[in-house]
């Protein structure tokens, strides 16, 4: 594909689109119902079919019976930290074999004209990028995904969590799966925007945005305390009454989906002429700049709170005048006494 029809090149190989970002239609005055319905599709496709999906084949696949998960044992949770490591690695590590490490489409679509791998950081574990998110999305990342879902697992296999099955509340499971993506993003902007406070920056979530120019494996790559924030949107599900299944759905919207995000690159090109949108420019925005795009647009909370950045020269203008106006702030000379 040609990238350069879809968006431009600066000088340092950077590639961005040419149409401004665009909060989905949902919470828009006046309502559009037309630009909604054009929308509505990407909503499902191909993203949330597919942890949807992956949800399923957990549930009646991959997923110990509800007896044996009654007893918490070794046996059993091990189980599951070894399934979900093998499902990121079986998944990141497809998309950084075939974009980082072959380059199979160069840096067509890519956002960040470099690669991680060719420059060496002291911020990083070795050095390496790749090497330091590894260790951390397989060392923290994994195993505190696989507690909350041993957690969720385990109360609902105990009758503590509210389990009710599709053919007795085939309405509210239905509205309730429909609603996970957007309560997941709601819970992330809400600790996105927390981790944010210098104290919690400085020694949390600064981990997460060593990683500058991001690739698949710095999706989960996060200090431990950010990794448990993080996954306790899940427990939502020991609230509202829910099923098993859409406790593994939503796991892996927050687990597995933190890779588009962070694929770094705006198509996955299938040929010469199609490809995949990955939708991650949103999110490519905040690590590039910190301090826009908390969430991804789905509900239009940035706009609401004046950190939205579309992409174009308007939206960095506005960004640095966000910017410029806290330094004053912060800058400020306090009122001397008498004064």
């Amino acid at each position: 594909m040609d990238d350069l029809r879809y968006g431009k090149r600066n000088k340092r190989g950077d590639w961005a689109p040419d149409s401004a970002l665009e909060v989905a239609p949902i919470l828009v005055f006046p309502p559009k119902p037309i630009k909604f319905l054009k929308w509505l599709p990407s909503y499902f496709l191909p993203w949330n079919v597919m942890f949807m999906l992956l949800g399923a084949v957990y549930w009646f696949f991959l997923t110990p019976s509800v007896e044996t998960m009654k007893t918490l044992s070794v046996g059993w949770i091990a189980y599951l930290l070894v399934r979900n490591m093998a499902a990121v690695l079986l998944i990141f590590g497809a998309l950084e074999l075939r974009l980082y490490i072959r380059r199979r489409q160069g840096t067509s679509f890519k956002y960040n004209g470099k690669w991680p791998s060719d420059n060496k950081s002291d911020v990083f574990m070795f050095k390496s990028q790749n090497i330091d998110n590894m260790i951390r999305t397989f060392g923290t990342g994994v195993p505190i995904w696989t507690a909350y879902e041993v957690l969720g697992l385990w109360c609902f296999a105990n009758g503590y969590g509210p389990w009710t099955t599709f053919a007795q509340n085939p309405v509210w499971l239905a509205a309730f799966g429909l609603m996970i993506p957007i309560i997941h993003e709601v819970h992330f902007y809400c600790i996105h925007r927390l981790i944010h406070v210098p104290v919690l920056y400085k020694w949390v979530h600064s981990v997460h945005h060593n990683s500058v120019n991001p690739s698949p494996w710095s999706s989960l790559s996060m200090h431990p305390i950010e990794h448990l924030l993080y996954w306790s949107d899940s427990l939502i599900h020991l609230i509202l009454p829910s099923h098993p299944l859409l406790l593994l759905y939503h796991l892996h919207i927050t687990g597995t989906g933190a890779v588009i995000g962070h694929v770094g690159f705006d198509k996955i090109e299938l040929g010469k002429e199609s490809g995949i949108d990955t939708h991650a420019y949103t999110h490519y925005l905040h690590h590039k700049h910190f301090e826009v795009n908390y969430a991804e647009g789905t509900i239009p909370l940035d706009k609401w709170f004046g950190t939205w950045h579309d992409g174009t020269k308007e939206g960095q203008e506005l960004m640095e005048a966000r910017y410029a106006a806290k330094v004053a702030r912060v800058n400020a000379t306090p009122p001397q006494p008498g004064e």
